[in-house]
């Protein structure tokens, strides 16, 4: 699906890869649709895009998914792209998870985006196609210490996005993941709990690097685009 002239939703799109795939997608000529929770970075990217709608929402509650959509609906007549972006990291040791921070990181890593597509689908069924791509991580790809119960949530994601794909094939909707690992954004500041301990042998990806893989997985349809990792120099 070519993004010149669709109608593109990004949801976590006041700041990072959300706000990166917005402006990329923007500058590819679509009509974006913008959804997060920040109101005043949501209205002020709107204003710097040349064809965008701010929606202020928050994923979890499946009504504002829904009044997302149906903004969309009224703004521009349809949806052609959902991008399930918005999330939130837990960097604990198992022992130390609190199940009111692992169900908080849930209803929005994996509830939130199946919301999304439950919205969204009845819109590209009735245009006759559409793409859905849903962010996860490279957490969810191996086993690394510490952020079990993020991964999980991502992990999760991932089995609802492979049975998504098989199930809206027949209706001409691609449904794709990308996994980024770590990147440069403002997420491993706003954890649920825990920290991000930093360096590591591999280099963060830009925002910009991660929107570019997103619009790739819109473009292409593929299941899957793994970010590779860069040593660090």
């Amino acid at each position: 699906m070519e993004i010149a002239g669709r109608v593109v939703v990004v949801t976590g799109a006041s700041s990072g890869i959300g706000e990166a795939t917005a402006r990329l997608a923007a500058a590819q000529g679509a009509r974006v649709v913008l959804a997060a929770r920040r109101v005043g970075r949501l209205e002020s990217l709107a204003a710097e895009l040349p064809d965008a709608l701010a929606v202020p929402a928050d994923v979890r509650d499946p009504a504002q998914v829904q009044a997302v959509i149906d903004a969309a609906v009224r703004h521009y007549d349809g949806v052609d792209v959902l991008i399930n972006n918005a999330g939130q990291g837990l960097h604990v040791p198992i022992e130390q998870i609190k199940l009111e921070d692992l169900r908080a990181v849930m209803e929005l890593n994996v509830f939130g985006a199946l919301a999304g597509m439950q919205a969204v689908l009845p819109v590209m069924r009735k245009r006759g196609e559409g793409a859905i791509v849903n962010v996860s991580s490279g957490t969810s790809r191996t086993v690394l210490p510490g952020v079990g119960g993020y991964a999980a949530t991502k992990s999760a994601l991932n089995m609802l996005s492979q049975v998504a794909r098989a199930e809206f094939a027949a209706d001409n909707i691609a449904v794709s993941l990308v996994y980024p690992s770590v990147t440069a954004t403002e997420f491993h500041t706003v954890l649920r709990a825990g920290a991000y301990a930093g360096g590591g042998r591999f280099a963060p990806h830009s925002a910009e690097q991660v929107a570019e893989a997103i619009l790739r997985a819109v473009q292409t349809g593929e299941p899957e685009v793994v970010l590779a990792h860069t040593p660090r120099a």
